[in-house]
């Protein structure tokens, strides 16, 4: 009987001890609620495609597109410019027609 009542005080104290010990669960996940949770999965997305697109942007600079973008846009002008020209010359030379005779 008496060893009995020892390993009963025992375990009651072991189990007023564990108790003791438990950890108390954190109220934020308690408190985060399914909005919350969509909108922590949005932000995250949302850096994610920022980071991305600014990864491109770098690699685009890398290429030099802007510098060959002006060079065609230049050439571009010039050529439409000499075409102009020539087609100025032919409109104004078929409604003023010069007489050779």
């Amino acid at each position: 009987m008496n060893k009995l009542l020892a390993i009963t005080v025992l375990v009651a104290f072991l189990a007023l001890g564990a108790e003791s010990f438990r950890v108390p669960r954190q109220a934020e996940e308690e408190e985060k609620g399914t909005i919350a949770t969509v909108v922590d999965t949005l932000k995250s997305y949302y850096d994610q495609s920022v980071g991305t697109a600014s990864d491109y942007v770098d690699t685009l600079k890398g290429y030099k597109l802007e510098e060959k973008a002006k060079n065609l846009y230049d050439d571009t002008v010039r050529a439409v410019r000499t075409y102009a020209g020539i087609f100025n010359d032919q409109v104004y030379h078929i409604l003023y027609p010069q007489d050779s005779s």
